[in-house]
């Protein structure tokens, strides 16, 4: 179980250093305070502890706080200011977008750096001769000072650098590539001081020596791969020449990567291989077993977090506990329309959503990884499975969600309050490793290497292994393993494949939505075909009224395909079994994958005018799927009928209880809003990506002209 409760230590952290509201004024310890800071271990660790907690209530808070999307996810509120980024129009937030995560970034460089000074003065630092307690604590202060810088850059680009723990008169931009290689060399500094994950008590909720020695990688990964260049400050990145691929004159950037990039991979490829197979892996194991019998280790290494419990194959893990804030599931899980107390569950908002050709297409037959990864399916917030939409919104509107944190399936569902389950953020685990390391091995040419790793990993998912991998095969494995985490944009990125991928994406949307408005239907490539409607019922499959959540995928069956998802039995919690509503909880599914066209169905309109129900009965058995949509489009107010009158809705029910249920009709219905400004839409602007946070407002100000926002963002 998880251990480390990081909320409990803001009152202790404020009698150590001083709280600042900025990075430009963070203040110095006094020295009286210096002695107490590092008069044990555990006093030692609140100050430390107090970072973790501010890099979890601010600064991480995970995907949709940065709304790290690539071509297979999306936001799914129209045009709201949470998407700029993912829409790739940042010009269209004020530069105070992401303010908070900007200055608590740099209110934990301060902090960090300002403890490893001081810890760097006590005896059993500076005359260790191996790792201990007071060692571990030094290089986990500076790794998290380097991490930080690592996420400014990663969002923010160049960004000031160095300035922490002083009173400045002036200050103007780093270039990244020095913050890197500053971090890069840090962290070889520190990272022989403290433990491998597992030695020490160390687990992955706190920075190891063996995720100083990941960070290591990636840093070096982030400098050497592509990514989009200001050309607006001159000399900014000194005498670094680049490989360009595309240049946006208009806004003065590039999308480019360094010339000596192979010397960056080269390093990240040796630190890569010591976390995943070498001396510094620890404890640190990829999950290729499900001890519970069910069959799936990929949702095995999901149902940790969903136990708040730490997983054995996570690097990193952010640390929640609840009561405390924690936005898994609540902003990247699996939705719920519950209200915001004492439901079944409550609101879960899910604010990263799957696109339709993504989860129709990105996995293969049989991989053990769709199901668990994505779902069609919520909850009602009354005890129910529900069926989502794919138009514009939250919690059941919104579309394809994030299955990877499910309130439904923690060991206790947590139904006091939204936002509270207590489940971590996990940001580094052994798979994106992995990948990590193909992606350097494919492009040093070290293909052997890379689809061995790729192989282990569609092993535990049960799908054939690949011959020889390329960069689109790692880049469907990144879809596969590790959507709705933030790690496919950014894979895309580095690879040089964003823009490229983003257009073909948003053209096949136009040819999907076409094929539905002309045929009421899609059926892509490998035969799985996207209609207009679908036909869902509740029912009981647990014999006595109560829910259950299904496991592996049974193809065929509408309750147990798509699998991985129905609903816990709340009537198990004394607490909200009175919101539990209905007796039968779980929802089959007709017409997910093939056209379902029933016998015959009722229909009932009802009159906008008069609120008047007409009735009656259609032969349904020879239509096509255009006629039937035809028959049954609700995707407005103003609804196709058959009749003369105009009415706001229609509803059709088969003879064995299966409703109509608006799917891909949305698409169609939505396709100048949602599923055209929503999808990318800024990759149509420029092919130079334009992915980075403006820098707050203040830190410009304060800098008197010297720091300035790039790429066209905003500078008010």
């Amino acid at each position: 179980m998880k251990k480390i409760l990081y909320t409990v230590l803001a009152l202790a952290a404020c009698v150590s250093l001083t709280q600042c509201n900025n990075f430009l004024n963070t203040p110095s310890p006094a020295q009286s305070d210096d002695a107490f800071v590092t008069s044990t271990v555990s006093e030692t660790f609140k100050t430390l502890a107090y970072c973790y907690g501010t890099y979890k209530s601010v600064a991480g808070g995970g995907n949709y706080n940065w709304n790290d999307v690539g071509d297979a996810e999306y936001y799914p509120e129209y045009m709201s200011n949470n998407g700029r980024i993912g829409y790739l129009r940042p010009k269209e937030a004020g530069a105070d977008n992401k303010s908070g995560q900007f200055n608590n970034l740099f209110k934990i460089i301060g902090r960090c750096a300002r403890v490893a000074d001081i810890l760097a003065e006590k005896d059993e630092v500076k005359n260790a001769t191996g790792v201990n307690d007071w060692t571990q604590l030094y290089g986990e202060a500076w790794t998290m000072w380097a991490y930080c810088y690592t996420e400014l850059v990663r969002h923010f680009g160049d960004v000031p650098f160095g300035i922490e723990n002083q009173i400045v008169e002036e200050y103007t931009l780093t270039s990244r590539y020095d913050i890197l290689d500053a971090c890069i060399a840090k962290l070889k500094e520190v990272e022989g001081k403290m433990y491998d994950l597992g030695q020490g008590g160390i687990t992955a909720e706190r920075m190891s020596r063996t995720f100083a020695n990941m960070l290591i990688a990636e840093a070096n990964l982030m400098a050497g791969g592509y990514q989009t260049l200001r050309t607006d400050v001159e000399g900014l990145y000194g005498n670094v020449s680049f490989e360009t691929m595309y240049t946006n004159t208009a806004d003065k950037a590039i999308f480019a990567r360094r010339s000596d990039w192979q010397s960056y991979y080269t390093e990240a490829q040796t630190y890569f291989r010591k976390v995943v197979s070498g001396e510094r892996k620890g404890s640190l194991r990829l999950i290729t077993t499900d001890d519970r019998g069910l069959d799936n280790p990929f949702q095995r290494e999901l149902n940790y977090i969903m136990d708040n419990e730490v997983a054995p194959s996570s690097i990193f893990e952010v640390g929640n506990v609840a009561p405390q804030q924690s936005e898994r599931p609540y902003s990247q899980g699996r939705p719920s329309d519950g209200g915001n107390a004492n439901n079944a569950p409550c609101k879960v908002f899910s604010g990263i959503r799957v696109i339709p050709t993504a989860y129709y297409q990105v996995w293969e037959d049989g991989d053990k990884r769709w199901d668990a990864s994505a779902v069609v399916t919520g909850s009602d917030g009354k005890g129910n499975e529900a069926l989502v939409n794919l138009g514009t919104g939250s919690r059941l509107s919104g579309g394809i969600a994030i299955n990877k944190w499910d309130i439904s399936k923690m060991k206790e569902p947590y139904t006091v309050a939204p936002r509270k389950s207590g489940m971590n953020y996990v940001f580094f685990r052994m798979n994106n490793t992995m990948l990590k390391l193909a992606e350097v091995d494919l492009a040093l040419n070290n293909a052997g290497e890379a689809t061995s790793l790729i192989n282990e990993l569609r092993s535990r998912a049960g799908v054939a292994p690949l011959a020889t991998a390329t960069v689109d095969d790692l880049i469907l494995e990144y879809k596969r393993e590790c959507i709705g985490e933030g790690d496919v944009k950014f894979a895309e990125i580095r690879t040089g494949k964003f823009t490229e991928l983003g257009k073909a994406m948003r053209a096949e949307l136009k040819e999907v939505i076409a094929g539905l408005e002309d045929d009421g239907y899609y059926t892509f490539d490998n035969g799985r075909t996207i209609s207009c409607f679908v036909w869902t019922k509740l029912v009981d499959i647990s014999g006595n009224g109560k829910g259950v959540n299904t496991h592996n995928r049974v193809d065929g069956d509408p309750v147990l395909s798509p699998g991985w998802r129905g609903i816990y039995d709340y009537t198990q919690i004394s607490a909200v079994a009175g919101v539990v509503t209905g007796t039968t909880h779980n929802l089959a599914i007709e017409g997910l994958f093939t056209p379902y066209i029933p016998d015959e169905i009722t229909v009932t309109w009802v009159d906008a005018k008069t609120s008047e129900e007409t009735s009656k009965t259609v032969n349904t058995s020879g239509m096509t799927p255009k006629q039937l949509s035809d028959l049954l489009y609700t995707g407005s107010d103003q609804n196709k009928s058959g009749d003369d009158p105009i009415y706001k809705s229609i509803s059709a029910v088969t003879p064995d209880g299966y409703k109509c249920a608006d799917w891909a009709i949305k698409m169609v219905s939505e396709q100048g809003t949602l599923w055209d400004y929503n999808m990318l839409s800024g990759i149509e602007l420029s092919d130079v990506p334009f992915y980075f946070h403006p820098i707050p407002r203040e830190t410009l100000d304060q800098s008197k002209g010297k720091v300035t926002n790039g790429y066209g963002l905003p500078q008010v």
